[in-house]
């Protein structure tokens, strides 16, 4: 009660303010997107996320040492598939020579000791651009599982430490779970996107691999903007089934099912700050609208004290340079 308790008290000082911080950001929270393509000596920026880049396996190189080197612990792999590699039932998915299988055993020779987590989904494989087999104007589900669980297998085999399943299908994490433990990869892990929601903050990802649906939308398969309830029965089916850490998709937009879900379960959490948070803040910031690296590690401390314990974010090298 005022004035023997004055909360003022407690901000009158940076080093004070420091002391009393209940959230904060460390280069080990940090999830690193890392997008992959073939070819040599490339490295592309993708047009409408300025800053980022597209790496073949020869720069990838480079780029994997130097987030080592500032601290990053975790990279999450995509991959760019050309066209003619694409077609319905995610055959180049399941190449043991294909550009994810190759990439992870590339990283996994070079620097041992990073988590390389690996997206599970059939849209970068698929001709029609959806995670799923179609049939007519159909995803369909339990076929997809079967062709996921092949991928995540293939995965585990190249050396991914974590398989990342972001397709939504029902189910696909028993599925992926039987899989890996039947071939004896027991402690492969897998974060599941557990949250996922039918956004359009994806729009620049999408760009970057050439992954728009083809037809339609996601919306049967990815979920509802306006569904509060129905993230935590997803989150707690996916944990039941094997999940060993859930992703909330997209980050700012959902922070709300964030502390949701922190306050069901102690699993880990993962958040991605996704492509179109990442070049609206870009684009404000070139404008002269709004102060960048403020702005910016406001978001990632807003996601922390939602109740993230990691962040999948394409800020990583820019907040990073500030924390240090």
């Amino acid at each position: 009660m005022y004035p023997l308790n004055r909360n003022r008290r407690l901000r009158s000082k940076e080093s004070l303010r420091n002391l009393v911080r209940e959230s904060s950001i460390h280069p080990h929270d940090f999830i690193a997107p890392v997008f992959v393509i073939e070819g040599s000596n490339l490295k592309e920026e993708i047009s409408s996320m300025p800053g980022y880049f597209r790496y073949s396996l020869d720069n990838l190189k480079k780029e994997i040492k130097e987030l080592w080197s500032i601290g990053v612990q975790a990279i999450l792999l995509f991959v760019k598939v050309p066209d003619s590699l694409k077609d319905n039932l995610g055959s180049e998915a399941i190449n043991e020579q294909g550009l994810m299988q190759r990439a992870i055993k590339e990283i996994k020779n070079l620097v041992p000791e990073i988590t390389i987590m690996t997206d599970v989904a059939l849209d970068p494989y698929s001709k029609y651009g959806h995670d799923g087999i179609v049939k007519g104007m159909q995803i369909l589900n339990d076929e997809t599982n079967v062709v996921l669980s092949k991928m995540a297998l293939s995965h585990a085999k190249s050396g991914a430490d974590i398989v990342a399943p972001s397709d939504m299908m029902d189910g696909r994490v028993l599925s992926i779970r039987n899989t890996l433990e039947k071939n004896g990869f027991f402690n492969t892990g897998i974060m599941s996107y557990g949250a996922k929601y039918a956004s359009s903050f994806y729009g620049p990802f999408r760009d970057a691999l050439d992954s728009k649906p083809g037809f339609g939308d996601k919306k049967t398969y990815q979920m509802d903007s306006a569904n509060r309830k129905e993230a935590i029965n997803e989150a707690h089916a996916d944990i039941n089934e094997g999940a060993d850490i859930i992703m909330i998709k997209p980050g700012i937009a959902y922070l709300d099912i964030v502390r949701e879900i922190r306050d069901s379960t102690n699993t880990p959490l993962a958040v991605y700050q996704v492509s179109g948070e990442y070049s609206m803040l870009k684009a404000a910031a070139k404008l002269n609208w709004i102060n960048h690296n403020e702005v910016m590690m406001e978001q990632l401390i807003s996601i922390k004290r939602a109740g993230a314990n990691m962040i999948a974010s394409y800020f990583v090298k820019d907040a990073i340079k500030l924390i240090s």
